[in-house]
């Protein structure tokens, strides 16, 4: 099946992309393996005829707004976000009347139409520089993740209104069982995603988006780490740091470790194959819309110097 994959990938000019939540099988043949921002900006970038996105609905939605001419495809449709979800137009809209004059800054995880309501998206990598983009005094609506929110305001000392929305894997993190934790591995570090809830940030020694954790753990000299994020990302700390141990951080109605995200795990190699040899699911916006939501993320790249 790989070897097929390989085949076609290069009979059809496509590109794999694919989230560092994905099975390890699909980290390791895509062509570019990275964290919402690092894939975006492959995306903006590629000359391939076909992007398969390895990920979830808004992830490849933002590939396809960034590459209109080009077919986007994702191997299981059904592949959605609980924060996407979360947001849903109509409600954003009666929200954002609330709070007229105010600039909105939406995560990358959210939907097409949330985007194309919003002054500029950010990623976890660079929510923070958004935000300061800004100036002090700017009245700013977050949406929609409350955690990565609230965490912004903290570092930036800002007030921005925060939309009710949270990830499900980062959400149901135990701090009782991670201090446990904590406790019987002294010299553990314990990493966080800032989607996680504030109790879990505060007893973090580092807090940083997908790449940063995994660039903190090669970099860090500590052989130990709790990794409080989707248990995706320690096949590559694995990888790159094979004489680490990592452990995933335990989460509320369970003893094992099991922070998994169940709309990334959707995607197989085999669905993955399938997709690449039918060329579906394809990912199609209507163009009106995919003008508007395109602005705020190319505002984002301007921001960020990317």
């Amino acid at each position: 099946m790989i070897d097929e994959i390989k085949r076609l990938k290069k009979e059809k000019n496509a590109v794999i992309l694919a989230h560092y939540y994905q099975e390890p099988e699909i980290q390791d043949i895509a062509d570019f393996l990275g964290d919402s921002l690092t894939l975006s900006q492959q995306a903006a970038k590629t000359n391939a005829d076909i992007i398969v996105f390895a990920g979830v609905n808004f992830m490849a939605e933002v590939a396809k707004i960034l590459n209109p001419f080009k077919k986007v495809l994702i191997p299981d449709k059904e592949a959605g976000c609980s924060l996407s979800d979360m947001c849903k137009k109509e409600d954003f809209i009666k929200f954002l009347n609330r709070y007229t004059g105010y600039k909105v800054i939406s995560y990358i995880n959210s939907s097409t139409e949330i985007k194309a309501l919003s002054d500029v998206i950010c990623t976890s990598s660079n929510a923070v520089l958004i935000a300061e983009s800004f100036p002090k005094d700017e009245k700013i609506v977050f949406a929609p993740d409350k955690n990565l929110g609230a965490y912004v305001n903290s570092v930036t000392g800002r007030n921005m209104v925060l939309w009710e929305g949270s990830c499900m894997v980062h959400e149901v993190y135990s701090i009782e069982k991670i201090i446990k934790l904590k406790i019987e591995n002294p010299d553990a570090k314990l990493i966080a995603h800032p989607e996680c809830k504030e109790p879990v940030l505060k007893i973090a020694d580092f807090i940083g988006s997908t790449t940063s954790l995994l660039n903190y753990t090669i970099k860090n000299e500590s052989k130990k780490f709790i990794v409080a994020t989707e248990t995706g990302i320690i096949h590559q700390m694995k990888k790159e740091s094979p004489d680490k141990i990592f452990i995933g951080a335990p989460i509320d109605d369970s003893e094992c470790a099991c922070g998994e995200c169940k709309f990334m795990k959707l995607n197989t190699l085999e669905k993955l194959y399938l997709c690449l040899k039918n060329e579906e699911p394809e990912i199609k916006i209507q163009e009106e819309l995919r003008i508007k939501a395109e602005k705020p993320i190319l505002r984002m790249f301007q921001i960020s110097g990317k």
